[in-house]
């Protein structure tokens, strides 16, 4: 991922190393029960990769962030880093509602907050944010995903 987000050689052996560091800090927070490691570290670099990208792309000369549609969701057969939890994912995201699709995209892939979202979609931020929580639900659903809450109750 680093490679292919990445502009020269020296960024993307950067962002690898940004990638182990953070890693490295995360390590404790890995839970089996929420997904595989391969899961775990594609969303740790996927997070520092859009941060790279946003800084960079506030420098002359710099990429936008757009360059993720390229990421894209997983699509199944594709080959790479892609993991099997990932395709399912994207075969999960794929079944919502446009509304919760497009929400999620924007949240997920390119990193933008609830109230980015709002401003470039025209929703209010209540609909983004109640769409972005029925689809996440609706996706950990459709995946077999079981979430403790803080109380030690479980949801879906």
């Amino acid at each position: 991922m680093a490679r292919r987000l990445s502009r020269t050689r020296a960024d993307t052996e950067d962002a690898v190393q940004e990638i182990f560091t953070d890693l490295w800090r995360s390590a404790g927070r890995f839970d089996p029960a929420q997904g595989s490691e391969k899961v775990f570290i594609t969303t740790i670099a996927r997070r520092r990769l859009i941060d790279r990208m946003r800084r960079s792309a506030h420098q002359p000369g710099g990429e936008p962030v757009e360059i993720l549609d390229a990421v894209g969701w997983a699509e199944p057969g594709t080959r790479g880093e892609i993991c099997v939890e990932a395709e399912h994912a994207a075969r999960a995201v794929a079944s919502l509602r446009p509304e919760q699709k497009k929400v999620l995209e924007l949240g997920i892939l390119q990193g933008l907050s609830h109230s980015e979202i709002a401003a470039l979609t025209g929703m209010p931020l209540g609909t983004v944010k109640t769409n972005m929580r029925r689809g996440l639900i609706q996706v950990r659903e459709l995946m077999d995903v079981v979430v403790e809450d803080a109380a030690g109750g479980v949801q879906p």
